[in-house]
């Protein structure tokens, strides 16, 4: 079965606050999603604005995939699939 659909996303960069601040906004037709993220320069830091742009950028697209993950998981679900099994996922930082 062949299956071809285009989907339209807007990232949106602006500074708020001090922080520097993401959007990101998908339309998939029947679904439209917001996901977001944020990123401040420590003080100490030599202020590079891209750094704060991509960071944003970046944690706003991850917050919009986990938001498409768990659509899909829900939709798995209510086609009669059973849950996935929980799996292991990455850590980052230091463990608490």
């Amino acid at each position: 079965m062949s299956h071809t659909v285009e989907w339209t996303v807007h990232l949106y960069l602006f500074e708020d606050e001090g922080k520097t601040k993401a959007r990101v906004e998908l339309d998939t037709g029947p679904t439209a999603l917001t996901g977001r993220g944020s990123a401040r320069c420590n003080p100490e830091d030599e202020d590079v604005p891209v750094i704060g742009d991509e960071l944003a950028a970046g944690r706003a697209l991850n917050d919009l995939g986990q938001q498409l993950l768990r659509a899909a998981e829900q939709d798995i679900e209510s086609v009669g699939a059973p849950p996935a099994s929980p799996r292991p996922r990455p850590g980052y930082g230091w463990i608490a």
